[in-house]
């Protein structure tokens, strides 16, 4: 069990696991494909951060790109980067290509882009490369405290 499940058990999440066959550099194409799920719902987890190092994580559509000009002007930063691999996994305890927002070693601000909450169901990383749970996108909000933004491209 990885410890974004345990994050969402401890939290009473309802979720399911989906597993699939791990592509390097395959993304969110090749696990909505895998899975038969339109890549809009399958969620990216992306760690970036601000003028200060400050890490941060920012929500995405698989399909979308992430405006970092926007994602900083709409969280008050005056930049927004993103982290290297191995700044990532320091901070999240994940493998790139396994982040979850959900049992982060560190705890960070977290936000999401805003037309995820209007989905019906998500699909996100559980922990590990390989791992999809759908969830409900309001427990973004509920679990992780995520703040909205408009920041895709």
């Amino acid at each position: 069990m990885t410890a974004a499940q345990r994050a969402l058990r401890a939290h009473l999440v309802t979720f399911t696991e989906h597993e699939y066959r791990y592509e390097l550099h395959g993304g969110t194409r090749a696990s909505s494909q895998a899975l038969g799920v339109d890549e809009h719902a399958v969620v990216k987890t992306l760690v970036m951060a601000d003028e200060s190092r400050t890490p941060l994580i920012i929500l995405m559509h698989g399909d979308r790109e992430v405006s970092t000009r926007q994602l900083a002007r709409q969280t008050g930063r005056s930049a927004v980067v993103p982290c290297d691999p191995a700044a990532a996994q320091r901070h999240t305890g994940y493998l790139v290509g396994g982040t979850s927002p959900f049992g982060t070693r560190k705890t960070m601000a977290v936000f999401v882009e805003r037309s995820i909450l209007d989905l019906e169901a998500i699909y996100i990383n559980g922990g590990r490369r390989g791992l999809l749970v759908r969830i409900d996108p309001r427990e973004l909000l509920r679990v992780l405290g995520a703040v909205p933004v408009d920041a895709a491209q």
